[in-house]
């Protein structure tokens, strides 16, 4: 493996780019056998800057090849976030060939730049006739003039029902706007939303219920995750809940899902934004990719979240304990030191008034009585009435992600104070904890493949 690759705060089964600062995932599409992940990129620079789309490939979704930049700046803004699509129907006439065309859907950030100065954002196109190994900007660009000072991150995808596209734009404040298109060129208004809190980069899906695939719901998101479900009839959205929390970590952001995947999965990737990366030539990761699926629960419906199975490629050591009971103060549990760790346990809560796991230097508390999980100075409450607790917990070198309760109460934590240890420290407060269940399992790089 290069040295380029194991830098020592280089993530190793998270995405970076090879060199620069990184930010939002971008059309996030699949096509031709290919994951297409694009970014937000500065190619010069180790801090945000000069915004480009960069762009790597997968097989599965775990070993990503970077390739050449798609999207430049140019006269019209540098190179915001936004979407991208199959046009399957050819409904934009971009298709030159047999093959259908990949189509980007971008903000150009007028002002962002000298060339753009006195500019402002709009929403433009970009295509490929080769499978996305070279992109062609629209010449009629933009497609959708201002609507706001500074509306952006477009995401598209197509409303089979009434044969249309549907874009999800952020406006400004807390607002968020719903379009309609035949083409991808035509847009028009259907609906304004706001949500309280919430700004930029927003998602709009139809999931499936888990088991029932009769019923789904469609999913707005936006940045920092939280999510309204509601229905949509193709001209209206309907919220059904209130705002929903996805993640109550500090560093996760930006999220998308892919298009056109072929089995029907909901696939999230996120920007795990405020990462520190000392004397790295790098700056900032992506989150590990994860399955959403739409679940009836207690509180009612959720989204929960769970790593992809692809990542069973990377298992190369495997334990599975038999229960333990947590009775004393401290339980430890040996296990082959690891920087690169996937564990999934369960706990009985017993009488015990908290429980706390310390794995690789880093504590996860469940506080019982207060009904909250508790990872990095943050918190998730949990139902009063839990007793028992999945959690599963994947460390890379410089991040921690946590996905408990089902997939629904979730942290995405950077942190540089994973220290390779060789044991997990169980410490009680209370008496009849019980382990139930752990599995650890030591993790490959996804680098291991890539000699040079």
């Amino acid at each position: 493996m290069g040295t380029e690759f194991s830098e020592r705060y280089r993530p190793q089964f998270h995405f970076t780019a090879r060199r620069g600062w990184l930010n939002d995932p971008n059309g996030l599409v699949y096509y031709g056998g290919l994951y297409h992940l694009f970014f937000q990129h500065n190619p010069y620079g180790s801090e945000w800057g000069n915004m480009t789309w960069g762009h790597a490939i997968s097989t599965d979704l775990i070993h990503w090849k970077q390739m050449e930049h798609a999207l430049l700046p140019d006269e019209l803004g540098t190179m915001f976030s936004g979407s991208a699509v199959v046009d399957w129907n050819n409904t934009a006439g971009f298709q030159t060939g047999e093959s259908p065309a990949i189509v980007l859907i971008y903000t150009a950030a007028g002002g962002t730049s000298l060339e753009s100065e006195g500019k402002p954002f709009t929403q433009c196109l970009a295509y490929s006739n080769d499978g996305g190994k070279t992109f062609t900007k629209y010449k009629d660009n933009p497609v959708l003039p201002e609507m706001a000072p500074e509306n952006r991150d477009p995401k598209v995808i197509w409303y089979e029902p009434d044969k249309k596209w549907i874009m999800a734009l952020y406006l400004q404040k807390n607002d968020f706007a719903l379009l309609a298109s035949p083409n991808l060129k035509e847009w028009s208004h259907l609906q304004t939303l706001t949500l309280p809190g919430c700004i930029e980069c927003p998602d709009f899906f139809e999931i499936p219920l888990e088991n029932q695939p009769e019923i789904s719901r469609w999913v707005f998101m936006a940045a920092n995750g939280n999510y309204l479900l509601g229905k949509f009839d193709g001209n209206h959205f309907e919220a059904e809940t209130p705002l929903l929390i996805s993640d109550f970590g500090k560093n996760y952001y930006a999220t998308q899902t892919f298009s056109d995947l072929p089995d029907q999965r909901r696939i999230q990737i996120a920007w795990m934004r405020g990462g520190i990366y000392p004397d790295m030539p790098f700056n900032q990761q992506m989150s590990f990719p994860c399955e959403l699926k739409l679940r009836e629960t207690p509180e009612g419906l959720r989204l929960t979240r769970h790593p992809v199975q692809e990542i069973e490629t990377l298992w190369k050591q495997s334990i599975q304990k038999e229960p333990i009971f947590l009775d004393q103060d401290e339980h430890i549990f040996p296990i082959p030191p690891a920087e690169l760790l996937d564990l999934e346990m369960q706990l009985e809560s017993g009488n015990s008034q908290e429980i706390t796991i310390i794995v690789n230097a880093i504590a996860i508390r469940w506080n019982v009585p207060e009904h909250c999980l508790e990872v990095l100075d943050c918190s998730a409450p949990l139902p009063a009435e839990i007793q028992t607790l999945d959690i599963r917990i994947l460390i890379d070198r410089t991040s921690l992600e946590i996905f408990a309760l089902e997939g629904t109460r979730n942290f995405s934590c950077c942190t540089l104070e994973c220290q390779t240890q060789p044991f997990i420290l169980f410490k009680t407060a209370g008496k009849g904890a019980v382990l139930s269940r752990l599995k650890f399992r030591k993790l490959s790089s996804m680098y291991d493949l890539q000699k040079e």
